[in-house]
């Protein structure tokens, strides 16, 4: 019975492996993985300031080359890597919005341009701009 047990646990492994190198197999190139796509900051008032750093790996196997982070609109900056990130690397995209002469709801999107297999990436920043009181 033990024997058996242990060929079954055996034929897993060996199955989960062959299994992990397809998966590796099929993802030739960068890929970027970010710990969040969206920051909703909720309610700040008109003229606020807000910034945030959007952390991401390359998850891929060559290195990943971003070539253009592209906004919306003039209210939004960005400051991104210009130097390749190697794979397993760690980098971040760090966005800043202005809600001057904003009001309402807010969505600014933030495309991402690069080397990766899915060459577009989009985040963004949300708020709810209210007027001054």
């Amino acid at each position: 019975m033990k024997s058996l047990l242990l060929s079954i646990f055996a034929l897993f492994i060996f199955v989960g492996a062959q299994a992990q190198e397809t998966v590796s197999a099929k993802t030739e190139g960068a890929v970027i993985t970010f710990q969040e796509k969206a920051k909703d900051f909720g309610d700040i008032t008109v003229g606020d300031k807000v910034e945030h750093t959007f952390k991401f790996k390359n998850t891929g196997n060559i290195p990943l080359i971003i070539s253009n982070v592209a906004v919306t609109c003039g209210c939004t900056a960005t400051d991104w890597p210009k130097k390749p990130i190697a794979p397993g690397a760690e980098s971040e995209i760090t966005v800043k919005f202005d809600s001057s002469n904003k009001n309402g709801k807010q969505n600014s999107i933030i495309r991402v341009y690069s080397n990766a297999t899915q060459p577009i990436e989009k985040i963004s920043m949300i708020s709810n701009v209210l007027p001054k009181k």
